[in-house]
């Protein structure tokens, strides 16, 4: 299995802690207030799109509402495949780190 790069990481885990909330608005929300960074709308889609081909999400339609014009919501959820990947990623991550004390980066 790859490895997850950092912004698919950081979309699993988005959607991941959303659970049943986890589309769009609320995904770029999150990920704004965690990173400070400003994300388009048409990067966010593009890349949640990536990860449904790749299987580690799940995509499903909401039903239509008046409040968006009769438009409907596109929920995610992290699949199991990208539960997997997450674990994958997460497990090298703490062998990377593993050994390397928290105080060695900081400055005095």
């Amino acid at each position: 299995m790859d490895y997850l790069t950092r912004w698919e990481e950081m979309l699993l885990i988005a959607v991941y802690r959303l659970k049943g909330d986890a589309y769009g608005v609320p995904v770029k929300k999150h990920l704004t207030e965690v990173t400070g960074k400003i994300i388009s709308f048409g990067a966010l889609y593009v890349s949640l799109d990536k990860l449904v081909k790749k299987g580690f999400l799940i995509k499903s339609r909401g039903k239509p509402t008046p409040e968006r014009g009769g438009r409907s919501k596109i929920f995610y959820q992290v699949s199991p495949e990208g539960e997997k990947a997450l674990q994958v990623t997460r497990d090298l991550q703490k062998n990377l780190w593993d050994g390397i004390p928290d105080y060695a980066f900081k400055k005095e």
